[in-house]
């Protein structure tokens, strides 16, 4: 029988000494109490040390039930929402129940219908259990605390079965979708290497622009758009995706934008904390998005980076740094929303309220009624928080967040669960909205169908990524400132 891994429990853990969890179990098989023979089929075995696994402990109640144990974000105990381990050695037909114990939070979206990923071996395609299989209840067995079961009857023997929180996307996921994009040359697309984790991951940086704007001593007109700060957060990871590919696409719409506006993305802001599996913190514990007003460039060196970045663009007379978006996922609100800042300058205040409408005419799953804007002293260390302090009324930033589990569509009462494409196809809208903002709808019918360049030579070194828009250009200009089966219903068979 494998062991779990044996890493250090972080101190200060607040379930207590006898629950205290360092690390992810790694081929862990339960075996029945008493049992002495020879492992044989139905004796699970529970896996999470792979890329973004989670899964601390288990815990057999019978012979058909287990308690399932998140591991705590390293290095802070506070946090446990990402699930995602594996099952294997099943038995055919064989049900379980599994209850996942330890929530840090009580309040949830399983409580208004979401439900566990689940995948296998010979289903690699993502599907949620069915709701009526999944309760979420506050139980006395566990101090109390607010307990997710799932009901799962395993049906192919050979298979390998994968449980998570939400759809997994990957710190390797993410290179080897840039690593694509790379290849295939484009004259508008430049990556680089802003900086590294504590543990030597890439902080990757994208820039998005006609060639055009290259230019030394240009203007430029700057939208900057960052994700995964908070690692467990994965629907970012994916509306992030659908916002880059479509601003490289050949689509009309895109081309208007490239030829007007500089974005610079940075997808992955903790690149460790995704790789480890961490739900809100870094390697070494820290919710970075509460360290804006001084990262630490050896603790929080990611955030360092952009940071300095962002303030090099500020100070820069031909740069007009127009939008900050920070994406994020939210467990407990469906839709997909935003959060803005207040300002005593109702004028701007105003302002700020456009970008979040147009957004809401656009996209189907987004609203505007869930937006709000706010200065809540919590959350002054964040990004949208302390950039729009910093940044002058030229600028908007924002926190656009998006459900983990669904949006109501207009005039119905109905969730619609969301999928891998329905997050992408909400960041091709984000960023199709910039047309409207700038009132660039009239330049689309002006642009002939494109034949894609390819760059001829490397990209400019770093200092003039910095990159030169043709701001003026556009209107509304700002000033100079600143296998895919479907799975059956788990009660009767996988």
């Amino acid at each position: 029988m494998a062991e779990r891994s044996q890493t250090a429990p972080e101190a200060g853990n607040d379930m207590g000494n006898d629950d205290a969890i360092g690390g992810n179990v790694s081929k862990y098989m339960v075996l029945p109490a008493g049992y002495c023979g020879q492992p044989r089929k139905g004796h699970l075995i529970f896996d999470a040390c792979f890329e973004s696994g989670n899964l601390g402990r288990v815990d057999q109640v019978s012979e058909f039930e287990y308690d399932l144990f998140i591991r705590p974000d390293t290095c802070n105990p506070r946090f446990r929402v990402w699930f995602n381990f594996t099952v294997e050695n099943v038995k055919e037909s064989q049900r379980v129940i599994f209850n996942i114990v330890n929530f840090s939070k009580t309040k949830s979206l399983y409580r208004d219908g979401m439900a566990p990923m689940v995948k296998s071996t010979s289903r690699p395609k993502w599907q949620r259990l069915p709701p009526k299989n999944v309760y979420y209840y506050r139980c006395p067995d566990h101090r109390k605390n607010y307990v997710m079961s799932f009901a799962f009857c395993f049906d192919r023997e050979e298979d390998i079965y994968q449980f998570a929180y939400c759809y997994p996307y990957t710190y390797t996921r993410f290179q080897h979708y840039l690593d694509s994009l790379q290849k295939r040359n484009m004259d508008y697309f430049f990556r680089e290497q802003l900086g590294q984790s504590v543990q030597q991951r890439q902080l990757d940086l994208l820039t998005i622009t006609s060639p055009d704007n290259l230019r030394e001593g240009a203007e430029k007109k700057v939208v900057f758009i960052t994700g995964r700060v908070h690692p467990g957060e994965t629907p970012s990871s994916f509306v992030c995706q659908g916002i880059i590919d479509f601003l490289i696409s050949q689509h009309p719409i895109a081309r208007v934008l490239r030829e007007h506006l500089v974005f610079k993305i940075a997808p992955m802001l903790n690149p460790d904390g995704v790789y480890l599996g961490n739900y809100r913190c870094s390697l070494m514990g820290f919710d970075l998005n509460r360290h804006w007003l001084d990262p630490s460039p050896w603790a929080h060196p990611t955030l360092h980076g952009v940071k300095q970045l962002i303030i090099q663009m500020y100070n820069d007379p031909k740069t007009s740094l127009e939008f900050y978006i920070d994406i994020h996922a939210h467990s407990t609100m469906t839709n997909g929303f935003m959060y803005g800042n207040i300002f005593e300058d109702e004028e701007r205040f105003q302002r700020q309220a456009v970008f979040p409408k147009l957004l809401c005419q656009n996209a189907e799953d987004f609203s505007y009624s869930s937006t709000s804007f706010n200065r809540d002293a919590v959350k002054a260390g964040t990004g949208r928080r302390f950039l729009g302090g910093l940044l002058d009324h030229t600028s908007y930033c924002y926190t656009l967040e998006v459900s983990f589990y669904s949006y109501i569509l207009g005039g119905t009462t109905d969730a619609v669960p969301y999928t891998e494409e329905a997050y992408m196809k909400l960041g091709r809208n984000v960023a199709r909205t910039f047309l409207d903002y700038y009132r660039l709808n009239p330049m689309v019918e002006k642009v002939a169908i494109p034949m894609p360049r390819l760059r001829k030579e490397k990209p400019p070194p770093y200092k003039h990524l910095l990159l030169r828009g043709p701001a003026n250009n556009s209107p509304n200009s700002k000033g100079n400132k600143k296998s895919s089966v479907t799975h059956k219903d788990p009660s009767n068979s996988f």
